[in-house]
């Protein structure tokens, strides 16, 4: 099973307990592939994740999953070469728009499952991964707010998350997807940018059942839990952002301890290690 992750060194705690619940659910050896690279922007300066990081994440992959392997390329000097120019002053830094360089990795395998850093894995994700996708560019889940807000021209929702994508990397190399998606960016200055290209220029996206990108709260059937920035109404209009790496944020604001070992063992993990780089902090 080929995995995507893809950011500077602020993703490493969520890569590591997104990497543990996999390899807690999932059946077969994981093929982990990080894209990674470093930058100054208005947002502050961006460090790319190391090779210590590579090593220590191979090192407890390994003792789980024997056949499983990680690879980390750092491709800053792409990202430099096609900064998503007109988006370099939103929230959102050059680093959050990685995934778009994944065509000019001649690693990243044909097929590949895309994970956001705080993603959490709850059940075997076998069933999502071996989707047939040959007809399409991407298989995803209709985002939270997006999904009711964007109906990018047509009548069906179809505006997906880009946090859990299923990605036919074989026909966006061949349709130069991910390559307009970098010339969209540079040229057009957009809400969520990377996700609002893929969005706007797929020909081809195929919807898949909401277990698969939860969103807002973990269900029976969750497959993959993902925390992203919610809002709450009652008692009070709030935002409501906290990630699986906050241990208080997940008991008080979320109300939940489903979590728990998780992260107990991601300390423990981090205050065992050599190779653990220093940029990584709970």
């Amino acid at each position: 099973m080929n995995i995507l992750y893809c950011g500077d060194s602020n993703i490493a705690d969520g890569v590591v307990i997104s990497v543990l619940s996999l390899l807690d659910n999932a059946k077969e050896p994981l093929n982990i592939y990080v894209l990674t690279a470093g930058i100054e922007s208005n947002a502050g300066v961006c460090k790319p994740l190391t090779s210590d990081f590579e090593a220590f994440l191979l090192t407890e992959v390994k003792k789980r999953s024997p056949r499983s392997s990680v690879t980390l390329t750092d491709i800053s000097d792409r990202l430099k070469n096609e900064l998503p120019t007109a988006n370099m002053k939103t929230r959102f830094t050059p680093c959050c728009m990685l995934r778009l360089f994944a065509d000019t990795v001649s690693e990243i395998p044909d097929k590949i499952l895309y994970l956001d850093n705080d993603v959490v894995c709850r059940s075997d994700p076998s069933n999502l991964y071996y989707t047939d996708v040959s007809g399409c560019d991407l298989c995803g889940v209709l985002d939270n707010y997006g999904g009711w807000l964007f109906y990018c021209g047509h009548v069906k929702r179809n505006y997906i998350n880009s946090g859990v994508l299923l990605l036919n990397m074989a026909r966006i190399r061949e349709n130069r997807l991910f390559e307009r998606c970098r010339a969209l960016c540079r040229d057009k200055k957009m809400f969520m940018p990377d996700q609002s290209a893929l969005n706007k220029l797929s020909s081809s996206k195929m919807l898949c059942e909401r277990k698969y990108n939860e969103q807002k709260k973990e269900r029976e059937n969750t497959v993959f839990r993902h925390f992203t920035t919610s809002f709450r109404f009652f008692p009070i209009f709030r935002k409501i952002s906290v990630k699986p790496w906050d241990e208080k944020g997940m008991h008080k604001i979320l109300k939940t301890h489903e979590y728990d070992r998780l992260i107990s063992e991601y300390k423990r993990l981090k205050m065992s290690s050599d190779n653990f780089t220093k940029e990584i902090t709970l």
